[in-house]
């Protein structure tokens, strides 16, 4: 019986390291996802099972996080985090820095932003941190200048000159892509474009210096932030294996931030 009782002890114990060294982690497909694959036989050789969820939206991913329904995201930057946790009463923390997506802008009409015509439509992301990011970007092309002060979190109503009476339209990120042809303009997230088939470092008419601040994180809760799993995931994302797969795969339109 002692035997037994032992055996199913040492069962029990194996079972929890075993689930302790599972993650779950959400990430949109490029370049989050490509670079997790990337990662998952690293942290096998540590005896961690690397479990990637793919997400096309900016919202479950946190959610499901919050929720406990998974481990970890990876995503976003610190300003819609930020954001995200403000508006939605959320407590999520970031992990670690990863990489930076310059963000650009693009037409399948125009060769360069000089050439927008009078009323051009331009399209941005709808959620308070890209939209700002796109006007920032917009205005240090000088397509628009911004009211003193207007930070990452600045609207349409920020802008206090427009020459070309550009007409802004707020749209989802994920959908920028799928208008490109109906607007003169879209700012589109760098894994949204990549996804398209568009090259930020050739495409894009105006586009962020690696000064970016938009570093993209790893995403997690607090109670599991400091486990032993998850910081074997933020070091394997700091190998020299994942910094060599970013620079060949993406040849400057994603940058290491590491």
């Amino acid at each position: 019986m002692k035997k037994r009782l032992a055996a199913l002890a040492l069962f029990a114990a194996c079972s929890a390291t075993a689930q302790a060294q599972t993650l779950s982690v959400a990430a949109t497909p490029v370049p989050h996802a490509e670079i997790l694959e990337v990662v998952k036989p690293l942290l096998a050789k540590q005896g961690v099972e690397l479990k990637v969820r793919v997400f096309t939206d900016y919202v479950q991913p946190n959610l499901q996080v919050q929720q406990k329904n998974l481990d970890a995201n990876f995503f976003q930057h610190q300003p819609y985090l930020d954001e995200f946790n403000a508006s939605r009463k959320t407590a999520l923390v970031s992990v670690t820095g990863v990489h930076i997506e310059p963000f650009g802008a693009y037409s399948s009409k125009y060769k360069k932003l000089a050439e927008l015509p009078e009323g051009a439509s331009v399209a941005i992301p709808n959620d308070a941190t890209n939209g700002g990011r796109a006007l920032l970007l917009l205005a240090k092309a000088g397509v628009i200048t911004l009211k003193d002060g207007a930070g990452i979190t600045a609207t349409p109503k920020d802008i206090a000159a427009n020459p070309r009476h550009i007409r802004v339209r707020e749209l989802e990120a994920a959908t920028l892509p799928r208008v490109l042809k109906q607007v003169d303009l879209a700012l589109i997230n760098t894994n949204y474009a990549l996804e398209a088939g568009l090259n930020p470092t050739r495409d894009a008419l105006a586009i962020e210096g690696s000064d970016s601040p938009y570093v993209n994180i790893l995403v997690s809760r607090a109670d599991n932030q400091d486990s032993e799993a998850m910081q074997k995931l933020a070091q394997a994302l700091h190998s020299p294996e994942v910094k060599a797969f970013i620079a060949d795969k993406y040849q400057g339109a994603v940058l290491p931030a590491f």
